[in-house]
């Protein structure tokens, strides 16, 4: 099943539980003007259960967007896969808090979860806070964040170019969301 959830227009699930065999493919998309507070759980209760989720926030004035997810993988065989990207400037606050947990005896499961955000003003904060928390051996399991600012390279070679400050900072930024933009045509 596949779903897309635009926050402040749709209503978002808080609680998803997975049962044998099933997947969900779930893209979460925050739209700038929109301060929100998302708390997702999914649980994977059903062997050869799967998650394939992403989301993205663009807060480019004074939003506060808070994105809290927690992936239970309670039974063995397992998979999730997580991707989050958030856009923040002016003087946007953005946090990202995940958790993957694997329960005691949940051999053979596969959860990955990254987290990225990019600056574009020195008012705008970002917090990353990926956990892992594992009770099973025979798993793979990992997760990252990373934070950063446009490329000034980039930038000055697409300036040389003849393209615009304002319109090449704006291709940067939909590339950088278009992992998960691109979920959602």
């Amino acid at each position: 099943m596949d779903s897309v959830y635009v926050v402040g227009r749709d209503a978002v699930p808080s609680l998803v539980r997975l049962g044998e065999g099933e997947s969900l493919k779930m893209t979460l998309i925050v739209p700038e003007g929109v301060s929100a507070t998302l708390a997702l759980e999914v649980d994977l209760d059903g062997s050869g259960a799967s998650l394939d989720l992403a989301g993205a926030s663009m807060s480019r004035g004074d939003e506060q967007v808070q994105i809290n997810v927690v992936v239970r993988h309670n039974v063995p065989g397992c998979r999730s896969e997580q991707l989050f990207k958030s856009v923040a400037g002016g003087s946007a606050r953005v946090s990202f808090d995940g958790l993957v947990y694997v329960a005691r005896d949940s051999v053979h499961t596969v959860a990955h979860q990254q987290n990225h955000s990019l600056l574009l003003s020195e008012g705008a904060s970002v917090e990353s806070r990926p956990q892992l928390e594992i009770y099973a051996d025979d798993v793979e399991c990992s997760h990252g964040a990373t934070t950063g600012y446009l490329n000034p390279e980039e930038l000055f070679y697409m300036r040389s170019r003849g393209i615009p400050y304002d319109v090449a900072r704006q291709m940067q930024v939909d590339a950088f969301l278009a992992p998960i933009i691109s979920r959602t045509l």
